[in-house]
């Protein structure tokens, strides 16, 4: 079966157009952040997508500096809290105060109703603080006793973690991991890379680099770029496509023996509507008005690598998430 693309009508300088409102963003971004090019593509693509997302790595590899360039660049309410084992629901979302003047009690609202929520190493936080992440996160919305305080429209939170560090930490639970649109490992920078950092901070030490003042990218940009993405054609064999890929791995016995041996609980339904969304997204970004196959197998890894589960023998063989999606990927046809 061949994949033969049959878009929508689109001229090239509406491509560019529809594009030209996250332009500055990115380039807002990457002038902060040297290398991590699929950090920024990935930030965007939860940006379009109207997503949370995950960034993990080892220390030192910009994830949090990713995070903030992405807050200042947009034109909305930013802030980062720092995630420790101490913290509680009310320091995310907020308490009723009692004011004796009226005789009642107010609800003074927590850092979790700001636009863009940075949660720094959120794997430090016991299982109560996040579960107040699950309402927010899903529905968009805060209850704190008998009352619904509901979440700004542009609303994103931003969670990072380190992998080595597990003293003092917690696992994830896995509702709340479904919940993130895209989990990304940040890798250390080439060499090349490396060099450039050191070019950029003796620049920004001896004030030869302008500070960022203002954003450059509104809500409104993004609102209309979200509606432009929506509206990427997709095929409909591209879309059995993503159905396979997200049910192969619940009946992995059906395409491949090690890939059954290696996987013990399959990928959930939010998967396949995210990998719809940011295979468009990524389209989109590329200036195309169709998907391709290139566009799905680009995103999945960073969608379906926290939706599964490893078997025991997995774990024992130190087999990854990743090579395991790099084998789904294999035995599944494409179009």
């Amino acid at each position: 079966m061949t994949f033969t693309a049959t878009p929508k009508q689109n001229t090239s300088s509406t491509l560019s157009t529809r594009t030209a409102g996250l332009v500055n963003l990115q380039r807002a971004i990457e002038a902060q952040i040297i290398g991590q090019h699929a950090l920024i593509r990935n930030m965007l693509i939860c940006v379009l997508c109207d997503g949370h997302m995950l960034i993990e790595g080892m220390p030192g590899v910009a994830k949090t500096t990713a995070a903030k360039a992405l807050a200042e660049g947009v034109e909305a309410a930013f802030h980062r809290i720092q995630f420790t084992p101490d913290l509680l629901p009310s320091d995310l979302i907020g308490t009723e105060i009692y004011i004796h003047e009226k005789s009642d009690f107010t609800f003074r609202r927590g850092p979790i109703f700001n636009n863009i929520l940075l949660a720094d190493e959120i794997n430090r936080a016991p299982a109560k603080v996040q579960s107040a992440l699950l309402e927010a996160m899903e529905e968009k919305q805060v209850t704190v006793g008998h009352h619904t305080y509901p979440l700004p429209e542009l609303y994103m939170v931003l969670a990072t973690q380190n992998p080595i560090e597990q003293e003092g930490t917690y696992n994830l639970p896995e509702a709340q991991l479904d919940r993130f649109l895209m989990q990304t490992i940040v890798d250390y920078p080439t060499p090349g890379e490396e060099r450039k950092n050191l070019a950029y901070d003796e620049a920004r030490r001896s004030h030869n680099i302008p500070e960022q003042t203002k954003a450059v990218s509104t809500q409104e940009e993004i609102f209309a770029a979200r509606q432009s993405c929506a509206d990427i054609y997709v095929d409909e064999k591209l879309k059995n496509y993503i159905v396979s890929l997200v049910t192969a791995t619940r009946d992995p016995q059906k395409y491949d023996g090690r890939l059954a041996a290696a996987l013990r609980y399959g990928a959930s339904p939010r998967a396949t509507l995210a990998l719809l969304r940011c295979a468009k997204a990524m389209a989109w970004l590329d200036g195309s008005d169709y998907v391709s196959p290139h566009h799905i197998q680009t995103v999945a890894p960073d969608i379906l690598r926290h939706r599964i589960i490893l078997s025991f023998e997995a774990e024992a063989q130190n087999i990854s998430r990743s090579d395991i999606i790099k084998m789904l990927l294999d035995v599944v046809a494409v179009p």
